[in-house]
């Protein structure tokens, strides 16, 4: 039983790193680049997460989904995407989490 815990937990670790990889090479592209050519990117990044259960990731994604429909583009995506790497490496996967990161994306949409 501890060995099948074991293994769920290295393959949640290695989504976790692929997440973060993907958040970083939309970070360097991002000030040259259009939000909506981000959005696929993006949307890949929310397909994985609820693939794996990463509910606060899957919440970001949607703001930050949201963001880039919006327009936003350069330091304002940057932003958005620190949310979204704070939010893959989450530990809790809870809706207090969940609602915890969509109330500091509210604040940051409408801000």
């Amino acid at each position: 039983m501890g060995r099948a815990i074991d293994v769920e937990m290295t393959m949640i670790e290695s989504v976790r790193a692929d997440l973060a990889a993907r958040i970083a090479a939309i970070d360097v592209k991002a000030p040259y680049t259009c939000a909506r050519d981000l959005k696929p990117d993006i949307n890949q990044i929310r397909l994985i997460a609820h693939r794996n259960g990463l509910n606060p990731a899957v919440t970001v994604a949607h703001f930050v989904d949201s963001a880039l429909s919006r327009g936003e583009h350069g330091a304002l995506v940057h932003g958005w995407l620190s949310v979204l790497g704070d939010a893959v490496a989450c530990e809790r996967q809870d809706v207090r989490a969940c609602d915890a990161f969509a109330a500091a994306c509210s604040v940051r949409l409408a801000g």
